[in-house]
């Protein structure tokens, strides 16, 4: 398989940007941030603090989870790094899984450092979908422009949130702000191509409203865990039987 190539790293950059404002996460971003401003204006938050808070964050759900302790929840600073940080755990086999589409060009630590800050849900998603079909020398290149493409995204809605659409009623902001649930589920949908992510995918819409439903604690940390190893158990037993 001939894999594409750039002439150059910042034209490889350029064409990560292009790809993320063409992909659907570009709408999905678009969306969610608009109703994150509208958010953020509502719990008296300054657009300055919600684009910092989306630079270095750069997690959707930790940002509810920022903002809504803070102001609504009145945490300390303490408790809601803690709650974010403990948000930000999920992304951490996203890291895993993607590291090695990019170490083999790294020189050091520090050429992975910004891909692994700029992980997230739609950057994930896509770099597993376009990697394979790039030149390993331009892939950490590309990947860093995924992101800047969708960052950019979400700073620039999240502005026109605070802004524009600061009185969305509060049903529509809801709305505006499950586009990144749905669009994760219907991207892990469209990339399960194993047996074993198929189980695990169809065991996490199962488990999930039933443990919500019930009200478990950690409810979607246990659909993960139960659903997973599940998966797993059922792949090896098939394996051993065939």
């Amino acid at each position: 398989m001939t894999l594409r190539e750039f002439p150059s790293q910042p034209r490889a950059l350029i064409a990560g940007i292009l790809s993320a404002w063409g992909s659907v996460f570009f709408i999905v971003l678009a969306g969610t941030y608009i109703g994150l401003g509208a958010l953020a204006h509502n719990f008296g938050f300054s657009p300055w603090w919600f684009a910092l808070s989306t630079v270095i964050i750069w997690a959707a759900p930790a940002q509810v989870v920022l903002v809504s302790t803070l102001n609504a929840a009145g945490a300390s600073l303490l408790e809601a790094a803690i709650a974010v940080t403990l948000s930000a755990v999920r992304l951490f086999p996203m890291v895993v899984a993607l590291l090695p589409l990019l170490r083999k060009r790294a020189r050091s630590v520090r050429d992975l450092l910004l891909p692994t800050h700029f992980t997230s849900i739609s950057m994930w998603v896509e770099s597993l979908r376009l990697l394979p079909g790039i030149d390993h020398k331009f892939r950490i290149a590309f990947c860093n422009g995924l992101s800047v493409g969708y960052m950019s995204t979400a700073v620039g809605f999240g502005f026109v949130g605070f802004f524009l659409a600061a009185r969305l009623p509060p049903l529509l902001a809801g709305a505006l702000l499950f586009l990144t649930p749905m669009s994760f589920l219907t991207s892990t949908a469209r990339n399960c191509r194993q047996f074993i992510d198929v189980l695990a995918f169809i065991f996490g819409i199962v488990l999930g409203p039933l443990l919500a439903w019930y009200q478990v604690e950690l409810d979607l940390m246990w659909s993960g865990v139960i659903g997973g190893l599940a998966a797993y158990a059922i792949n090896r037993v098939r394996e051993a039987v065939v």
